[in-house]
């Protein structure tokens, strides 16, 4: 996949996510396949990147390229020095975030705010675009309520000011992640301009990820939420639409492998005490669906060190290799 002057292994995508596409799980889904993982979102006023979770965003260290970096913010200016900031940095994409649903971000009107105001949004991608020798992309959803989708109109105005790609997440702001994922307005964004288009939303199995190239005309898939304690989705998806077959699951033992390198990477990332904390959320996404989860993550939240978690998870995972045996 090409964005501007970055050419992609595939178009498989890793969403930022707050809280969990940090730097493990950015390597780890890279190493699982994803053509491109994009950091948390990091935002733009310097002012608020002094403490330890905003300087852990700005940690791209050892991360393999290309490194991709989600701002967000509703001052051109800062978005600007923020760009240029991270392009010195190492970044090789920057993102900018005009879809974020989240109260705490609309109210300074940033992330989804920005669908209300498009003279603003406009200023912040032409101020972005021209700050920086690198390709620059928008993430947006169709609009701020089902009254007022205008991703469209933004999608037209963004090509002209020199947006690379865009990402849409099918849903309005007003819909959070309640319905499903709409593909009509891709394919309608995907009818008017010529950069690439990646869908966004509901992408969780390798044939909902071909439905929705087939319905949307997108050119790429950017996965979040259905990653989380599942990063075999990236080689899954791609096996399934280069072959047209389905990669078997993973077994127990493969996911307690995996975890264990992902939990390792946290701990050293975090130090013991936090990363044992973020850690028992990733744990409970891996276990999702396997016998007695429930009573394990009950275990699990109850942990207080990585020796201790690590050999509840290689004793839980053991037990269920022997269960499918």
């Amino acid at each position: 996949m090409q964005i501007g002057s970055l050419s992609l292994s595939n178009n498989l995508i890793l969403a930022p996510m707050a809280g969990i596409s940090d730097l493990p799980f950015r390597q780890l889904c890279r190493s699982m396949g994803a053509g491109l993982a994009v950091s948390e979102m990091v935002a733009a006023n310097t002012a608020l990147w002094g403490s330890n979770k905003s300087l852990r965003r700005l940690d791209f260290g050892g991360e393999p390229g290309p490194i991709a970096v989600q701002i967000v913010g509703a001052d051109p200016r800062q978005m600007a020095e923020a760009a240029r900031y991270h392009a010195d940095q190492g970044a090789a994409l920057i993102d900018i975030n005009m879809g974020c649903p989240a109260p705490k971000v609309c109210r300074r009107e940033a992330g989804a705010a920005l669908l209300r105001d498009e003279p603003l949004a406009t200023r912040i991608m032409h101020a972005v675009v021209a700050a920086v020798p690198l390709p620059v992309t928008v993430k947006l959803r169709t609009g701020w309520d089902p009254s007022q989708r205008n991703a469209p109109r933004l999608a037209r105005i963004a090509e002209a000011e020199g947006i690379q790609a865009l990402t849409l997440h099918g849903r309005t702001r007003a819909c959070g992640y309640s319905g499903h994922a709409e593909s009509d307005t891709l394919r309608q964004i995907k009818e008017q301009v010529t950069i690439p288009l990646i869908a966004n939303g509901d992408i969780d199995s390798p044939h909902k990820a071909q439905q929705v190239l087939r319905e949307s005309g997108a050119d790429g898939l950017m996965i979040g939420r259905a990653a989380r304690g599942n990063p075999w989705i990236f080689p899954h998806i791609h096996h399934y639409l280069e072959h047209g077959t389905l990669l078997p699951p993973p077994t127990p033992a493969q996911i307690s492998t995996l975890l264990r390198h992902h939990l390792e990477a946290i701990y050293r990332f975090y130090g013991e005490h936090s990363g044992v904390r973020i850690a028992r959320k990733h744990i409970a996404w891996y276990s999702t669906g396997q016998e007695g989860s429930t009573a394990f993550r009950q275990t699990i939240n109850h942990s207080s060190s990585a020796v201790e978690q690590l050999r509840l998870v290689e004793n839980y995972f053991a037990e269920q290799e022997d269960q499918a045996a």
